[in-house]
Formats: C-alpha cells, structure tokens, sequence
C-alpha cells in the first residue's frame, strides 16, 4: 500500500530555514510526480511545489518561489522541501502528496511553526 512519512518540521524563527522529507513506499516512486501541499488554521489546504518525474521539472506556489526548493531522490524513494527564509504566514502543517492509479494519497504532516 502507498504509504508517505513526512519527518522534518519545527519550530523556528523568522528568517531561519527547514527542510522537510517525505520517505514513500508502495508504488513506483520515480514514475510519479510528487508534491507538498500545506493546511494553516481555519485555511484549505494549498498546494507549495510539485516535482515531476525524471527531468524533475518544478513548480512553486507564488508565495514561496525563490525561497523554497523541492528536489527528489529516486534512488532512495524520498522527496524532500528546503524551506528559507521562513515567515510567520509559512506557519501550517505541511503533507507530502501522490496521485497514484487515480487516487491521491496524503502523508500524515508535519508542523512547521514561525515565531516572530
């Protein structure tokens, strides 16, 4: 079964830096297009970046391009999101995300906490 373990969140200040990953198993990871999304209270659940497949083409919220950077790991089934220059709106828990034979699979977050 597709399964996605997200490790990696915390606390930090504003202007420090995260990188989260997301360890995935149950499918073919290098095949997949792989994504981060993020819930803040009270907001839905947006999407931050996707990754594709071999050319690891990329794709960025506006509100996070030139500060965030996701890449994946093939070799070692892994997706992951470095996270600078942090800001108190970043604050949210973060889910790494597949669609796999048409059904979108959701890891079980990670925290990410900015304090001013």
């Amino acid at each position: 079964q597709v399964q996605l373990v997200e490790s990696g969140g915390g606390l930090v200040h504003t202007g420090g830096s995260l990188r989260l990953s997301c360890a995935a198993s149950g499918f073919t990871f290098s095949t997949e297009t792989m994504y981060w999304y993020r819930q803040a209270p009270g907001k839905e659940r947006e999407l931050v970046a996707s990754i594709s497949t071999s050319r690891g083409s990329r794709n960025y919220a506006d509100s996070v391009k030139g500060r965030f950077t996701i890449t994946r790991d093939n070799a070692e089934n892994t997706v992951s999101l470095q996270m600078n220059s942090l800001k108190p709106e970043d604050m949210a828990v973060y889910y790494c995300s597949v669609v796999y034979r048409a059904r979108r699979y959701w890891g079980q977050g990670t925290q990410v906490t900015v304090s001013s």
